[in-house]
């Protein structure tokens, strides 16, 4: 509710309802869509044009930014000629009204992604936002060396739990055991990389908006995206922690060569793709490693009161860290 009371309070605002176009009294209905760990959603109609907007709220950065709603902002400009992301229409980031940053955005129909059926339309939409040429001086964050960079950033999620008090001793072992087999695999890559452009990171079921009437689908969160290599995407989508964090579904060998096939083609010769399939599987348990370590430092955040709580989150982290699951991804890295 206090969220709630801040967000008419702004939605008020004279400056917020001039940059819309919205008529000087409050008519317009702002209603609850979703909320993620870092992020809540509202959706309203323009009561002008008609149109479904998304009002998106920012409680957090990932990447320790600044201005975190600035960024997402910024890069759906960069991606709006793709025609796989929603326009954005409205940033503010200053904090000076509203103790949260504040990006209006339009509403994209549609479902989220279904990993049996809608693979090779996952593939179409990353092939278009990774042909996206990204200029010299793009705002996008680059790290020098990206699997060394998500190594790190395991290194210091998993910290959260390492030096908690609510870690499992056996637990913290065992996490500890996973990252350095981590670190051996990336002593053993080439550190080698070719085309780059502006990449999701986070490509789980529900970030997808599959819309069957029209046969398409498109990408709407961009909370963590970075400038890099295809490769970091398309094996964060294959890699089972992102797979299985909405739903149940770890994909079979065939089905990933079979999304790969279809991403390929999909690109239609765009960008240089040398190297691009031998990467993505270098990139699948690092990014394992990455999901569990969040897991595991989500974990004891949400042993705490938290500004968002979703009960499924809670529930899945357990799953994540159950052994049986853990053994999974050792596996992957000892390969």
């Amino acid at each position: 509710m206090e969220m709630m009371e801040a967000i008419k309070e702004y939605v008020a605002w004279g400056p917020y309802r001039e940059a819309l176009k919205l008529p000087e009294r409050v008519t317009e209905q702002y209603e609850p869509l979703g909320q993620g760990e870092y992020n809540r959603n509202f959706q309203f109609v323009h009561p002008v044009t008609g149109k479904r907007l998304v009002l998106r709220v920012n409680c957090g950065s990932q990447m320790h930014l600044e201005n975190q709603i600035q960024y997402e902002y910024d890069t759906l400009k960069l991606l709006e000629g793709s025609g796989r992301t929603p326009r954005p229409f409205y940033v503010d980031g200053s904090m000076k009204k509203m103790a949260h940053g504040i990006l209006v955005m339009e509403f994209l129909p549609g479902c989220e992604l279904d990993y049996r059926s809608e693979l090779s339309r996952a593939a179409s939409c990353l092939a278009d936002i990774h042909s996206v040429r990204v200029g010299e001086h793009t705002h996008l964050l680059r790290p020098e060396d990206p699997l060394k960079a998500i190594l790190e950033e395991c290194e210091s999620m998993v910290k959260v739990y390492l030096d908690s008090d609510l870690g499992q001793e056996q637990m913290k072992k065992r996490l500890r055991s996973m990252l350095d087999l981590g670190w051996d695999r990336w002593k053993e890559c080439d550190g080698k990389s070719g085309y780059e452009c502006c990449i999701n990171t986070e490509l789980n079921s529900t970030n997808f908006l599959s819309d069957e009437s029209a046969g398409s689908c498109c990408l709407v969160d961009w909370e963590k995206p970075l400038y890099g290599e295809p490769a970091q995407d398309l094996g964060h989508f294959l890699a089972p922690t992102t797979t299985f964090w909405k739903t149940d579904v770890i994909l079979e060998q065939k089905e990933m060569e079979e999304f790969l096939d279809s991403y390929f083609q999909a690109v239609d010769g765009r960008f240089e793709m040398e190297g691009i399939r031998e990467r993505t599987y270098a990139y699948i348990p690092i990014t394992c490693l990455r999901g569990v370590t969040w897991c595991a430092m989500a974990w004891v955040e949400y042993q705490n009161p938290r500004l968002l709580y979703n009960p499924s989150t809670y529930k899945k982290l357990g799953e994540y860290l159950n052994e049986k699951f853990l053994d999974k991804i050792e596996e992957l890295l000892r390969k």
